[in-house]
């Protein structure tokens, strides 16, 4: 009998609203083998996570629209600071601009919460360490 470990995906998730991350955290650990490790609400308590935080750190997950701050300081802070780590927008806010915009400030990636979820979890899946 072989056994294979199965290394998650470790992820940072940047998202205010407790009702999506309710939802949104348990699809991605059954779904797509992501474990949440940490979950901010704010650009600045994202950067703060970053630095203080070292470690194995696979996914950010960035909600466009925050509390404080945005999506876009986030992405350009954690491309800057992450070169190689992925870096991912999910946003219900997510017109042909800000997928631009998104991707000039660092994401890898772009996905519509309510119209693409399947590819971002395909995305996710694709992430796994082997």
């Amino acid at each position: 009998m072989s056994w294979s470990l199965s290394i998650s995906v470790k992820t940072l998730l940047v998202e205010d609203n407790p009702t999506i991350r309710a939802h949104l955290v348990p699809t991605m650990r059954d779904l797509a083998d992501v474990e949440v490790i940490d979950v901010v609400e704010t650009e600045s308590d994202a950067t703060y996570w970053l630095a203080s935080h070292g470690g194995d750190l696979h996914l950010v997950v960035v909600d466009l629209l925050l509390k404080q701050g945005s999506g876009l300081g986030v992405l350009r802070h954690f491309r800057k600071e992450r070169p190689s780590l992925a870096l991912v927008v999910l946003s219900n806010y997510a017109p042909a601009i800000m997928r631009e915009r998104s991707m000039s400030a660092g994401a890898t990636a772009v996905f519509d919460k309510s119209t693409e979820l399947e590819e971002f979890l395909a995305f996710c899946v694709s992430l796994r360490p082997q």
